[in-house]
């Protein structure tokens, strides 16, 4: 009998039950007459674009002959705007929208449904891809890939991982002193953070997480705004701690990433063999150079003292911490321009359901530092170049982020051209008339 049961949980977790509910493309999408915006080159190309299976069959500038059949879907683009879908190289996609109080005292189960209709709604915004830098995305990822529900195309980190103290720990001011071998926080147990310390913990915290099918790996590196107990100053986790991380995640053909803001934790991460520092707001020069001469990836946000400022109490801490990481924004960017470092978008909406909403806007105050060209290509071809970085870990095979043969028809059709006035994205509800994930049309306002 154990067998048996061993055998049948094995199929299922193959993937051998991915029939149900499968988000099954049509066999044949012509889209005719669009300006076409292939995620890399300024100039657009007025032509049409065929879709088969799912991936992109053929670009071309002169009309793409097809069988008109039942199977065959003709798109009349109207010479609109044809892009790439919009990607989120940082997102959080079981916490961006649910209050933090409400997703500590609540069940996994909840947690996921709550997630489940965010996520709806991130791909509703034109965000077909994102890459999760924190939580038990794993259920979330499954169920969108077989059609379960709508969303995005997730590449999952799994728990952040986290020194007692630092960025993930959300534990009670009373949970110290831990006895060892004590049951786990609900919050660990459910794989939405994971407290570690010392090499063996991480190196074991982040197996795990390779286990359940991280793309990629998320530590934490330094002090961080939300959380209680560690100063901003403060840097986390020793290079032997980093190393057993970027160790087996170098084994598993794949790479970490880490929360950081100061020079101090960005240099201690960089220096173990990290490849992405996730926000950097608070760097110096030196930092920058030893960023650029490394060549790793910066995923910075446009984190400022505005309306989408997360409303920490007046005189609290957590107030004080996030008016300093906004102090450094500003020269972050210019920092990262001066000396070309690569560059992804991310939102790292957490928490708060109107910030999620105003996904499309966190991507327009990029302005401030680059044109809508560069803007729109960090949000889909060069964030692909970092999705690509999970390597043999990557759960997604074909290209992202471009529109070219044999990449996923992931498309956004708008009304208007967002190269010229890159605020067309801040509307997705009035402004992208054809949204498109893997060859499926999950809204086509073109009829």
């Amino acid at each position: 009998m154990e067998k048996k049961f061993l055998v049948v949980a094995i199929l299922i977790l193959s993937g051998i039950g991915n029939v149900i509910g499968q988000a099954i493309p049509q066999k044949t999408i012509l889209i005719n007459n669009v300006q076409i915006f292939n995620g890399k080159d300024e100039k657009l190309l007025t032509g049409n674009v065929l879709i088969v299976g799912g991936l992109i069959s053929k670009v071309s500038s002169t009309p793409i002959p097809t069988n008109k059949s039942a199977n065959t879907i003709i798109i009349d683009g109207k010479g609109k705007f044809l892009m790439p879908g919009l990607i989120d190289a940082h997102a959080h996609t079981m916490m961006d929208a649910i209050p933090l109080q409400l997703a500590m005292v609540s069940d996994i189960g909840y947690v996921n449904l709550f997630a489940a209709n965010s996520a709806g709604k991130q791909l509703m915004r034109g965000f077909t891809t994102v890459r999760d830098m924190g939580g038990a995305s794993f259920s979330l990822k499954t169920a969108i890939d077989q059609g379960l529900v709508n969303g995005p195309r997730i590449y999952p980190s799994g728990a952040t991982i986290s020194q007692t103290g630092g960025h993930g720990d959300f534990g009670m001011p009373t949970d110290v002193p831990r006895q060892v071998g004590a049951p786990l926080s609900y919050f660990e147990k459910t794989g939405m953070t994971s407290i570690a310390d010392g090499a063996d913990q991480v190196l074991m915290r982040t197996r795990e997480q390779l286990r359940q099918g991280a793309s990629q790996i998320k530590l934490m590196a330094g002090g961080g705004v939300s959380s209680n107990y560690d100063p901003i100053d403060v840097a986390q986790y020793t290079e032997a701690e980093f190393k057993s991380a970027v160790a087996a995640a170098e084994n598993w053909g794949t790479y970490v990433a880490v929360h950081a803001y100061t020079p101090k934790a960005i240099t201690a991460a960089i220096t173990a063999g990290v490849k992405c520092i996730e926000h950097g707001q608070l760097m110096d020069e030196p930092t920058a150079k030893l960023m650029a001469a490394k060549g790793t990836w910066l995923c910075l946000q446009p984190f400022l003292d505005d309306e989408d400022a997360t409303p920490f109490p007046e005189g609290s801490d957590n107030r004080a911490k996030q008016l300093q990481m906004f102090s450094g924004t500003d020269n972050a960017y210019k920092l990262a321009i001066k000396y070309k470092l690569k560059m992804a978008f991310g939102t790292d909406c957490l928490f708060d359901a109107k910030i999620a909403r105003r996904q499309g806007i966190q991507l327009t105050k990029l302005t401030r530092w680059f044109t809508p060209y560069e803007i729109l290509k960090m949000a889909t071809s060069t964030n692909a170049e970092l999705l690509a970085m999970s390597g043999f870990r990557n759960p997604y095979k074909n290209k992202l982020g471009v529109i070219e043969e044999g990449a996923y028809a992931d498309l956004l059709v708008v009304d208007g051209n967002p190269l010229q006035d890159i605020k067309l994205v801040e509307d997705p509800e009035n402004n992208f008339l054809v949204i498109m994930k893997n060859g499926v049309v999950y809204k086509n306002n073109l009829k």
